[in-house]
């Protein structure tokens, strides 16, 4: 019969749709996402009472000299000597100063200037100033120190090329700094190295000086930058290319892009579309905020994707990828220019890199090419969803593992879901009007910015309040199951009705407010598209046309890429040629007990079946002669774990098989 074959081209097409996504993991980000959560053993926030207090100064500035130059001979060891002036200004009244130092890889040899007395323990560093300084005052203090040989998975040397690699909380094994995103400052860096030997790091190049057989690469940060993206990139005879890009603002003007790369490997494509990507993205959000950029390869050490640096970002040997690039590149935006308050926002990081490598797309593509992409994304997330929410408040006092702060399929994929999400809700001219007051907002332009920020200055530029939009997609796990029927109903006189009923089944949150698209096609080849918002569960519509209706569209372009739904024929109930009428059970969703009705406009042996989504009878309510009229059958479904079934009513030449959803 007509509902049994429905049922079956529901689950065939549902099966289809997974298969027919393109697989996201050739993208930049699935690459990004390898090289961080395999650092199983990165140097993580070892909290302590000590780490997780308040802080209570404000680093201004990092200055960093240091002496690698026999990490480039061979047997190519670890140890290096250094110094780092920290100026700083204090918050409150403050007689003594907490850094992080790691025990493993940092030997503390002493302090000078502000600094009186110190001891180095639990990979804390406490400084003891020489007097108390009052709220606003500026000190600084200098610490000698060296790097022990050890691998510590931050500080790299082998085979004539060292380089650093940080995040999350990698910075305090190569120098003493307070290392959390939050506070972001000005750097400043001397690096002693080989003379055949070529250094990049942040800023711009100041000077180098050649002594002998000793250059030295003086490098400075004109703009704010967290520890965790403070980098040295060096290699003896690095390849070196240098590119410049011409200022939107001030076309007579540029900023050189420094292209690092090893011997054999040809950067030359990235090279050719570098000075469009940063247009694009200049046009787009703002112009490109740095003196300089660059890239670097780096060598079998550093074996996956790319590190977003601050105007150097590092990249696996021979990676130039122009997916990765594009998702990388991006950072200096999101993440390096504004970069997370927290660890519990890392979503204004990875959410916004992986969602502008499919923007990256649209450039040359157009919006279905982004949309492919963006789409890819969602399949990986409702394929692996590992259910736990983007952000978790905890995350701002306790770094959470590697694993779980890049997880895949919910800080990359449905991340940038999210963001593709709240373009499609505000619509283009409101949502590129939000990143771009977000990039301009000197509160944290070069600072450090919270997901409620951000939330703020979307509820700014719109005028409304989205709250709601943040709280179920970036602090609720999951995503809506939306079970949809329709019905099409002739009132004569040439005037239809369309009916449309929309359920969310998913049992954890039980609801997700969002703006649904719909589409009608007609009989006379036209197409009306509908969006209605959808403000609670269970909720009807119905509309009047002055022409019949042929077929109905849920979400027709496929924008709310972080769903599952099914929508079937089903309004008021299903009636065949024999008087049998069948309804939806209530309610749907079913907890302990739901009720099936139905009527009939003869006696007949009739059979009523539960289903699970394999087609086997889980369950067999009733089966017998019935008479004439309505009936009502009560279903203990208290021994049915959660999830979709099928109920299906049968004669000898009758069935009929509607959905249902039990959540225990």
């Amino acid at each position: 019969m007509k509902c049994t074959v429905i049922f079956f081209l529901l689950v065939t097409m549902m099966t289809f749709n997974l298969e027919a996504q393109t697989d996201a993991r050739y993208s930049g980000a699935y690459q990004c996402h390898l090289k961080k959560s395999a650092a199983k053993n990165h140097p993580m926030a070892r909290e302590s009472e000590d780490s997780v207090a308040p802080h209570t100064f404000d680093v201004i500035k990092y200055t960093l000299n240091l002496n690698i130059w026999h990490c480039f001979q061979s047997p190519y060891p670890k140890d290096f000597s250094a110094n780092v002036k920290i100026d700083f200004r204090a918050d409150s009244a403050l007689g003594s100063i907490k850094l992080n130092a790691s025990v493993f890889s940092l030997q503390i040899d002493s302090v000078k200037l502000a600094g009186v007395s110190f001891t180095h323990s639990s990979d804390t560093l406490y400084i003891t100033l020489d007097h108390t300084y009052q709220a606003g005052q500026e000190a600084e203090v200098m610490i000698w120190y060296h790097h022990k040989n050890v691998v510590d998975d931050a500080f790299y040397a082998s085979g004539g090329m060292i380089f650093t690699d940080c995040e999350p909380e990698g910075a305090r094994h190569w120098f003493p700094c307070w290392d959390k995103p939050s506070d972001k400052a000005l750097a400043e860096l001397t690096a002693k190295v080989p003379a055949n030997v070529k250094l990049g790091s942040n800023g711009h190049l100041a000077d180098s000086t050649l002594k002998g057989d000793t250059l030295s690469y003086h490098w400075i940060s004109a703009e704010n930058v967290a520890t965790y993206l403070m980098v040295m990139s060096a290699e003896v005879n690095y390849k070196l290319d240098i590119i410049y890009w011409h200022k939107l603002s001030n076309p007579y003007d540029s900023i050189p892009i420094r292209f690092y790369y090893n011997p054999n490997e040809d950067p030359s494509e990235i090279e050719s579309l570098i000075d469009s990507m940063t247009t694009y993205y200049s046009r787009k959000w703002c112009e490109h905020p740095f003196e300089k950029n660059g890239f670097a390869t780096l060598n079998d050490l550093f074996a996956w994707g790319g590190m977003e640096n601050q105007t150097l970002t590092s990249l696996c040997p021979g990676c130039w990828d122009v997916d990765m690039v594009s998702h990388e590149f991006a950072h200096q935006w999101y993440g390096d220019m504004i970069t997370c308050g927290t660890w519990a926002d890392i979503w204004l990081n990875e959410g916004f890199a992986t969602w502008s490598e499919c923007f990256w797309l649209e450039s040359s593509g157009g919006y279905q090419d982004y949309l492919s992409r963006v789409q890819s994304f969602a399949s990986q997330y409702l394929s692996g969803n590992p259910g736990w929410a983007i952000s978790n408040p905890d995350w701002a006092i306790h770094t959470p593992s590697v694993d779980i702060l890049f997880d895949w399929e919910i800080t990359y994929c449905k991340g940038a879901c999210v963001l593709h999400q709240l373009r499609y809700v505000l619509g283009d001219s409101l949502f590129f009007q939000v990143l771009r007051t977000y990039c301009a907002d000197t509160n944290y332009k070069f600072r450090s910015a919270t997901i409620s920020d951000f939330n703020h200055e979307v509820n700014s530029v719109t005028g409304q309040d989205y709250t709601w939009f943040f709280n179920e997609w970036i602090y609720e796990p999951n995503h809506p199951d939306y079970y949809n029927t329709y019905d099409f109903k002739d009132l004569g006189g040439g005037n239809w009705q369309v009916d449309f009923n929309t359920i969310q089944t998913q049992a954890n949150p039980p609801f997700f407010k969002m703006p649904l698209p719909l589409k009608i096609h007609f009989t006379d080849n036209t197409d009306t598209l509908i969006t209605v918002s959808n403000d609670f569960n269970d909720q009807a519509y119905l509309w009047v046309f002055n022409k019949q209706p042929q077929t109905f569209t849920f979400d027709p372009d496929g924008e709310i890429v972080l769903k599952q739904s099914t929508t079937i024929v089903g309004i008021p109930g299903i009636q065949d040629q024999n008087g049998i009428t069948l309804d939806q059970n209530i309610p749907n969703p079913a907890s302990l007990q739901t009720s099936i009705s139905f009527r009939m406009d003869k006696p007949a042996e009739i059979r009523l079946d539960i289903l699970n989504t394999l087609g086997i009878v889980v369950k067999q309510p009733l089966n017998g002669r019935q008479e004439s009229g309505s009936h009502s059958v009560e279903v203990d479904c208290s021994d049915l774990p959660s999830g979709m079934y099928y109920y299906r009513l049968s004669t000898h030449d009758f069935s009929c098989i509607k959905k249902m959803v039990i959540s225990n």
